[in-house]
């Protein structure tokens, strides 16, 4: 395949960095034309900040890679051909694209929420100048967490930037006290991706069409959690786990706790297919350390990146199995059913009250103990 195709594992690469042209880059943007469309338009005369709203899964980290591999390699590639101009931008947007360019900076709160703590961070890297490119992109993750005290210390900053600073703030929604700064910022939507929308990326990729099917709908419009689940052989064997559960339950402790520990046992199992890229990566960054030193490595970063993406990945296998669960007292809620249809109405209400109490960071075995004990039994659909 040629740089211009989707996968990025068949781009060429120089020393291990793709080369992208202008289609490759913005073709990592699954499924979100209107907001791809916007972004290039506004690539050609940039503001100083940008608010790229929507949930997780959804492309914003791929849209706001993108828009600033875009601005790296300039308005678009030298006209007389394969100039070394040409070169150079390709290798602008490759490490754009794998959030490796030097001018590309992205900045994830450690922690639930955004602190004064990443805030200042925020603001030093905004003053300082690009190292490669002619510009420097900033990007907030999680912007929607940021305390009070954070995001009114990110209010000049964002509104007067350097010349050369662009901001760019990922956010699920935009809440009360952070619309002052929302204001300032040229807003883009990213919806959820479609189901077939995702199921087409996949059957693009390689995967059979049942199976891109079911996994799209596993993956609540996320096209990273797909392709996770793609490569996931005890995937069917989890959903199947949290749709018996209506029938297993007998309203015991005994029931409940042993089904809590079995789902949780499969959520640990599932995380291992993630601990092996990490440890992959870990293993290429002690090559990188021995070869030129540890100082500047990013060793702390990418391990603040293998904690948030583990906590991630918890959180949405639970609601994954949630949704599961709630689907399969759904399926069961029909009039002169084997089952009471208003009982299994009010546990499809149940848990998604469980489901919400994700936001809190609860513990997850407390949050299933409770919710199981709350739900009602159910006979064979």
């Amino acid at each position: 395949m040629t740089a211009g195709t989707s996968s990025a594992d068949d781009v060429s690469r120089i020393d291990g960095v793709p080369q992208l042209d202008d289609a490759a880059l913005w073709a990592t943007v699954v499924g979100q034309e209107p907001a791809v469309a916007l972004l290039q338009q506004a690539a050609t005369q940039p503001v100083h900040a940008y608010l790229l709203v929507g949930p997780p899964g959804a492309g914003r980290t791929e849209a706001a890679r993108a828009f600033a591999g875009t601005l790296f390699a300039g308005s678009g590639p030298a006209e007389d051909g394969c100039t070394g101009e040409d070169l150079e931008g390709q290798r602008h947007r490759g490490l754009a694209a794998i959030g490796q360019h030097p001018d590309l900076v992205l900045v994830q709160p450690e922690g639930r929420s955004l602190l004064v703590a990443d805030a200042e961070r925020i603001t030093v890297e905004g003053w300082r100048s690009p190292i490669e490119a002619d510009r420097k992109v900033i990007v907030v993750d999680r912007f929607d967490t940021a305390e009070p005290a954070a995001a009114s210390s990110l209010l000049k900053t964002i509104e007067e930037p350097p010349t050369s600073t662009v901001f760019v703030l990922l956010a699920e929604e935009v809440p009360d006290e952070h619309v002052t700064i929302a204001s300032r910022c040229v807003r883009v939507d990213l919806p959820p991706v479609p189901d077939q929308v995702v199921a087409d990326a996949l059957m693009a990729e390689g995967v059979a069409a049942d199976r891109a099917d079911e996994l799209a709908t596993a993956s609540a419009g996320s096209v990273a959690r797909a392709r996770l689940l793609a490569v996931d052989p005890a995937f069917l064997g989890r959903r199947d786990a949290w749709h018996s559960v209506p029938e297993r339950l007998d309203g015991s402790g005994a029931v409940m706790a042993v089904l809590v520990a079995e789902l949780r046992g499969l959520i640990d199992e599932a995380q291992g297919l993630l601990q092996d890229r990490h440890c992959i990566e870990l293993e290429a960054l002690t090559e990188y350390e021995e070869a030129f030193g540890a100082r500047g490595s990013g060793r702390r970063e990418l391990v603040d990146r293998h904690k948030r993406e583990i906590r991630r990945h918890r959180d949405d296998e639970l609601r994954f199995g949630l949704a599961t669960l709630a689907r399969a007292y759904l399926a069961r809620a029909v009039p002169d059913g084997p089952s009471p249809a208003e009982a299994c109405l009010s546990a499809t209400e149940r848990i998604t009250e469980a489901t919400g109490d994700l936001l809190r960071n609860p513990n997850e075995t407390l949050l299933l103990q409770a919710l199981f004990l709350d739900l009602p039994t159910v006979e064979p659909a």
